[in-house]
């Protein structure tokens, strides 16, 4: 090993420390005094609801743990947006869980809670997985409603997708373990089956102080909406329990019973270990984002075997294409190269970047995969396509519209891994969230943006020089300096992962060695829901 793999792998084992610690700090949700408050009521804790629901023999994969990250500092915070949400294991059977976490402002949706629930809902819906809800909220966070309440992709649209997944035979169980308020209501009621904890549930329409002040009468909420009126008066909820656990032991087994779903028939053979020792990426990717390396030496680190049949090996080469398999399953690679590369015409190629040969070879082995029924996995490293005028007159916008419409109208799964960078339209070739990504995660070393930090602000830098010249009014070079500084600092805190995941654009931050089992979890699930829609990219720009 050489110094400067072991620079890089303390630094990269920093930066992985660092994301162990924050979200050891947002698991504790909304600290141990409220924490205490909802152990009082006899309650179990959101992650402890999970953690006895599911198999402790399978993997869980959360989702979303760092949203909200960072926002809402004036109301106090609100730790993984106060929901839980991941995709575990229940009696044998892998599927969504959601749990609402009433230590945060009492499990209260604030606008990225809404987006969370909208995000667990659509992996239950493209996946064909049965979704739990394990219900324990106050409802809408008051002082945000028109952030949360009237658009098409806020809390009404979570109701919508409920009635839309039971049309189309989606399992869904919701467990009523605390509050259930106003049109949250409806979440629980609209599942298959709801379930309801004596003492602690309660399920309205308007609770008490709203009812007398909507209408007078004076009832206690217990009356109004607890697990005895809705189980014995009105009909409403399909199962009573004394206690948390004996709840959940039911929800345990239905699940046991649940018929086999059908299978989309993405192969799978026996999973091996990749024989290059994984640990070793630490050490490969380096520390600073504009140092060139190897990604090729990444792949093998995720393969099983570390096997690896490169297609088109000689040709389009910032852009690697192979097929591997990862945890027994075949996947189809897409990475960006990050070291310098020279064709055989003898032109040195930036790595990063997507140059229009890398573009069609990216683009008919995305075809070739679809044909094969191969799933897709990127691995982005991606500064962009290639600039300047060599670029132009080549037609690389026509190259990379063609790169774009194959991922865009792939019907095989795609899974992204954000390594690194991850600039401008590079992102959306090498299918950034906006193109349906099943599962995207970023490393602690991923930087989203339309551009680079450095690039974004020297841009915006001669923008302000020239506007402040046409004023009459030159900045000094000590002013252009601050200036560039300050503009430099508010973007590169803008691209860094955790402000991405706090947005929901990417699934969640993950050490490098969780990859594979996030893949293959992912894999799993979307080998649940059969390939209905024939793959067709329309018309290419030739």
């Amino acid at each position: 090993m050489n110094l400067k793999f072991n620079k890089n792998e303390d630094f990269n084992k920093q930066q992985l420390s660092y994301l162990k610690n924050t979200l050891k700090k947002v698991f504790l949700g909304g600290g141990e005094k409220s924490a205490e408050k909802q152990r009082a009521k006899g309650k179990m804790l959101a992650r402890e609801r999970i953690e006895y629901l599911i198999d402790q023999d399978k993997p869980w994969l959360e989702i979303g743990a760092l949203a909200a990250h960072g926002m809402y500092e004036e109301q106090g915070g609100c730790p993984s947006a106060g929901v839980v949400v991941g995709i575990g294991y229940v009696s044998g059977r892998q599927c969504v869980v959601v749990a609402n976490d009433a230590t945060v402002k009492a499990g209260a949706w604030f606008p990225m809670t809404a987006k969370k629930n909208l995000r667990a809902q659509e992996i239950a819906m493209e996946n064909r997985l049965p979704i739990i809800y394990l219900v324990d909220s106050a409802g809408v966070f008051l002082p945000m409603q028109d952030e949360i309440f009237p658009d098409k992709e806020h809390f009404g649209r979570i109701f919508r997708n409920n009635a839309k997944m039971s049309a189309e035979g989606i399992v869904q169980i919701s467990a009523i373990m605390g509050s259930c308020v106003a049109g949250g209501a409806y979440l629980p009621i609209m599942s298959d089956e709801a379930m309801i904890v004596e003492g602690t549930g309660s399920v309205f329409l308007a609770g008490s102080y709203l009812v007398k002040s909507a209408i007078g009468e004076v009832v206690d909420n217990e009356t109004l909406g607890g697990a005895t009126t809705h189980c014995e008066i009105s009909g409403v909820t399909d199962y009573k329990f004394p206690d948390d656990q004996t709840c959940l032991d039911s929800i345990k087994n239905i699940m046991s019973m649940l018929g086999a779903p059908e299978s989309a028939g993405f192969d799978r053979i026996k999973s091996k270990e990749p024989k290059k020792k994984q640990e070793d990426i630490y050490g490969i990717l380096p520390a600073s984002r504009e140092e060139p390396y190897d990604m090729k030496e990444i792949i093998h680190r995720l393969l099983d075997d570390s096997s690896f049949e490169e297609y088109k090996e000689l040709y389009g080469k910032t852009l690697i294409c192979g097929l591997g398999r990862i945890d027994g399953w075949a996947v189809g690679i897409v990475a960006n190269q990050r070291n310098v590369v020279k064709t055989k015409t003898g032109e040195m190629q930036f790595g990063g970047a997507i140059y229009s040969d890398s573009a069609d070879k990216a683009t008919r082995f995305i075809m070739n995969c679809n044909q094969k029924k191969i799933p897709l996995v990127f691995l982005q490293d991606v500064t962009g396509f290639m600039v300047g005028s060599r670029s132009e007159k080549g037609g690389i916008i026509k190259d990379g519209a063609k790169m774009v419409n194959a991922v865009a109208n792939s019907v095989v799964p795609k899974f992204t891994i954000v390594v690194g960078n991850s600039y401008g339209a590079g992102n959306y070739a090498m299918c950034g969230k906006a193109y349906d990504p099943r599962l995207i995660f970023a490393w602690p070393s991923a930087k989203i943006a339309v551009m680079g930090g450095a690039q974004a602000a020297k841009t915006l830098m001669q923008i302000q020089t020239a506007k402040s010249k046409r004023n009459g009014d030159a900045l000094t070079p000590e002013q252009e300096e601050e200036m560039l500084n300050k503009i430099k600092d508010r973007y590169d805190l803008q691209t860094n992962p955790y402000y991405a995941a706090a947005r929901l654009w990417v699934d969640g931050v993950i050490d490098p060695l969780q990859t594979r089992q996030a893949i293959s979890m992912g894999i799993e699930a979307a080998n649940q829901s059969p390939i209905t829609q024939k793959f067709n990219v329309g018309v290419l720009q030739t």
